[in-house]
């Protein structure tokens, strides 16, 4: 008797299968890849669906829960996709939904006003791409159900286990069935579906990704306020959250993009979080089906949404997130380029204003101010909102529709303009501070292309810009050479006697640097031990910081064993942090550790006295308790050094710079957020938090540990 897969296709599979099979064929068009990125593409086309919904006002509930069998399932309680005979293919609503590509309520239809799909593909190249897909919808006060297997309608003979993806399959030969399977309230509705992965089309290692999934999820419930949405993990995978058992976490967000600015922004601010909405009119060409099912030209009246959220910080780094209608396009599209265009504009505008203010000259061509000094710094979230936008390809990263740009920088220039020429006092305070900050950003680019201008190392015939108070060493590898930042000329001169000239640089500076997490980067470029620093190590600062063009390979901080000495350590920690992080992160900053006590014990006999170095109060009384023990005698007048200068050129060699034989700490970012924190609350311009810092923590305080 011949199976349901080896009997031949009826004209019915054929209406059905003929533009699945093309989806089958090269799923590459539709969901980009068949990796873990094509298959979260295609959860992500179920819950944007759902998202629609939401978009609409028809839906405040989504879950998505990942089960242990490799299956997925998105329920919502929206309206529920309609179940009533579609007129021109006799088909049910879901069916059309499920079966047919550009169909649905977001193909030349009225539904829906704004949506993340357009194309009318989403649910059935996702259907195309299963082994099996169940849907059950509420409506009308019944449960209505329908399965399919790779595209197919038909039932599924399922075990007393649950549902299966290769339990037996019977196709419809007739026609469909949307089965009623059960009775609801009247006033509830929604859609569920459940669906497997076709392994035949998706490689073997393709796995839904949760952290992804987290950030998708959250982002969404930031575009649509009021939304939530729970995520479910049943599967159990070492290196998730639901790894010993089911985890569930719920998102619910009612601030909109301003809390999301707030959610993503690295740093602390510049200027506070500001929202800049409007809207603009467009006309655009469209095909529209007709009552006869052709496609007509007309010509349609378009309107944009926008709605930015932005604001600048004390950083470098540059977040911005672009969406349309909720769904991301990482590559950006017209919406983009014109808030960037604006933006530019718009700065450039109000810096040649305030030239006087800000000390530039409008002879000077050099200072004018570019995309990156604008960008340093900023957070923000652009997104419009728009009826059937242009976009390039089915996985919509980039966003074509032309007339978008001139409305987005329109907007921006509009809204953000007004905040930037407000008289209002707050308004005043941070629009001075952003353009201050503007500045600084441009002048640390043109002095950072002057410091590249200069080759990396000067031979004995050139020149060397390098300043004079270095002393540099004679070796070229960078993995190899060492560069010492010394406290004092006094401590310098023993260190030179004290250093292999061969690899071991060393550079003096004058007490106490710069605090450089309360000042601004042209205060911080002006100087000039931060600037020597910065010139010295050669790779310049901030975002055009390249680590590959350090000259050392490892910097050593060599301060006091005293309260100064801690304390420039930590004012050259800073300046490294905010500045030259990725030398922090790489592991090439080391902080040296010269000894607090010498002990001389002495010899029996003939023997020559020994030398022990104690670098605690705690292991000095150790070491003394230890020695009456053995009984050994050592003189009562244990030297103890006040600062590097102390010590002979032998004693600081033998103690901190000799490879063979120092002890050095290498600084690390283990937690580079909580790092943040802890300078900003040190170092910060903010005294309130510092002084509770101080207060909370006086009483366990040892006194005799501050001279140490």
């Amino acid at each position: 008797m011949p199976t349901a897969t080896t009997e031949s296709y009826s004209a019915r599979h054929l209406s059905v299968l003929e533009g699945l099979e093309a989806v089958r064929k090269r799923p590459g068009m539709y969901i980009g890849t068949t990796d873990s990125r094509g298959l979260m593409h295609c959860l992500w086309e179920i819950i944007d669906n759902a998202v629609d919904e939401a978009l609409g006002g028809h839906c405040q509930n989504i879950t998505v829960t990942l089960h242990a069998d490799s299956s997925v399932t998105v329920a919502d309680d929206g309206r529920g996709i309609p179940v009533d005979v579609e007129p021109k293919t006799g088909l049910s609503g879901v069916e059309v939904v499920f079966t047919k590509l550009h169909a649905g309520g977001k193909f030349g239809g009225g539904s829906y006003a704004a949506s993340g799909g357009l194309h009318g593909v989403g649910a059935s190249v996702v259907n195309a791409l299963s082994a099996r897909l169940d849907v059950e919808v509420d409506r009308g006060g019944k449960t209505w159900a329908m399965s399919f297997h790779r595209g197919e309608p038909g039932t599924f003979d399922d075990p007393r286990t649950g549902p299966s993806p290769d339990a037996a399959f019977t196709p419809f030969t007739e026609g469909s069935e949307l089965r009623q399977v059960g009775k609801v309230a009247r006033g509830r509705s929604g859609t569920r579906v459940r669906y497997w992965a076709d392994t035949q089309i998706f490689l073997r290692t393709a796995a839904f990704q949760y952290d992804e999934l987290v950030a998708r999820i959250r982002q969404t419930t930031f575009l649509v306020p009021g939304l939530r949405i729970v995520l479910r993990d049943e599967r159990g995978l070492p290196g998730t959250p639901g790894a010993d058992g089911p985890w569930e976490e719920e998102f619910h967000h009612t601030g909109g993009t301003v809390d999301f600015v707030e959610f993503l922004a690295p740093d602390a601010p510049v200027t506070g979080a500001w929202r800049l909405t409007g809207a603009g009119r467009f006309t655009e060409t469209v095909p529209v089906l007709d009552d006869r099912g052709h496609m007509t030209p007309r010509e349609v009246e378009r309107e944009c949404e926008v709605d930015i959220a932005l604001r600048w910080g004390t950083g470098y780094e540059t977040t911005v997130r672009s969406f349309v209608n909720i769904i991301a396009t990482p590559k950006g599209g017209t919406h983009l380029a014109g808030f960037e265009a604006g933006l530019l504009k718009l700065v450039r505008k109000q810096v040649e204003a305030n030239a006087r203010r800000l000390k530039i000259s409008a002879k000077d061509s050099s200072e004018r101010i570019e995309k990156d000094d604008v960008l340093a710094g900023l957070t923000a979230v652009v997104t419009v909102r728009l009826a059937e936008p242009q976009f390039e390809g089915q996985t919509k990263e980039v966003l074509g529709t032309a007339p978008v740009r001139g409305i987005v920088s329109k907007v921006l220039e509009k809204e953000l303009g007004a905040i930037l020429t407000s008289s209002k006092r707050d308004d005043k305070a941070q629009s001075a501070l952003l353009l201050d900050k503007v500045v600084a950003e441009m002048r640390a680019r043109i002095s950072a292309r002057k410091q590249k201008e200069i080759s990396r190392r000067k031979n004995a015939l050139e020149t060397s810009s390098l300043p004079a108070k270095l002393a540099d060493c004679r070796s070229d590898d960078v993995e190899r050479s060492e560069l010492f930042i010394v406290e004092g000329d006094s401590a310098l001169g023993t260190a030179k006697l004290a250093r292999s000239s061969d690899f071991q640089a060393l550079l003096p500076i004058r007490g106490k640097i710069l605090n450089v997490q309360k000042a601004s980067v042209s205060d911080m470029l002006r100087n000039a031990e931060c600037a020597a620093i910065i010139q010295v190590i050669g790779a310049g600062s901030g975002r055009t910081f390249d680590l590959e063009q350090a000259r050392y390979g490892k910097i050593v901080l060599m301060t006091d064993a005293d309260v100064d000495g801690a304390h420039i350590r930590t004012l050259l920690l800073t300046l490294f942090f905010r500045y030259m992080r990725p030398l922090v992160e790489d592991g090439r900053v080391y902080a040296a550790v010269p000894p607090l006590h010498r002990v001389e014990v002495l010899g029996a006999g003939s023997r020559k006295n020994e030398y022990i170095y104690t670098y605690s109060e705690a292991e000095l009384a150790a070491t003394l308790k230890k020695l009456d023990k053995a009984g050994k005698r050592y003189k009562d007048d244990i030297q103890r050094y006040k600062g590097l200068g102390e010590m002979d050129a032998d004693q600081l060699a033998e103690t901190t710079m000799d490879p063979r034989l120092r002890t050095l700490r290498r600084v690390t970012l283990a937690d580079a957020e909580a790092a943040e924190h802890v300078f900003d609350l040190l170092m910060g311009s903010d005294v309130a938090p510092r002084k509770e810092f101080i207060v909370a923590g006086a009483q366990s305080i040892d006194r005799s540990r501050i001279d140490a």
